[in-house]
């Protein structure tokens, strides 16, 4: 019995230190944005907008 509350111990702090592991590297992580201007999607729509005359 007491083997089982020790590995579950264990267990239970690998998961808790990888969790925090995991959570730590994603706030590290720098995101980036791309320019309006290279969006192409949005040059599409202005196209869409000036060729239906309105």
């Amino acid at each position: 019995m007491l083997t089982v509350i020790i590995v579950s111990i264990i267990i239970v702090f690998v998961v808790l230190f990888l969790a925090v592991s995991t959570t730590s590297k994603a706030y590290q992580y720098k995101h980036t944005v791309d320019d309006l201007e290279e969006n192409p999607h949005l040059n599409h729509l202005e196209n869409e907008e000036n060729s239906d005359g309105k």
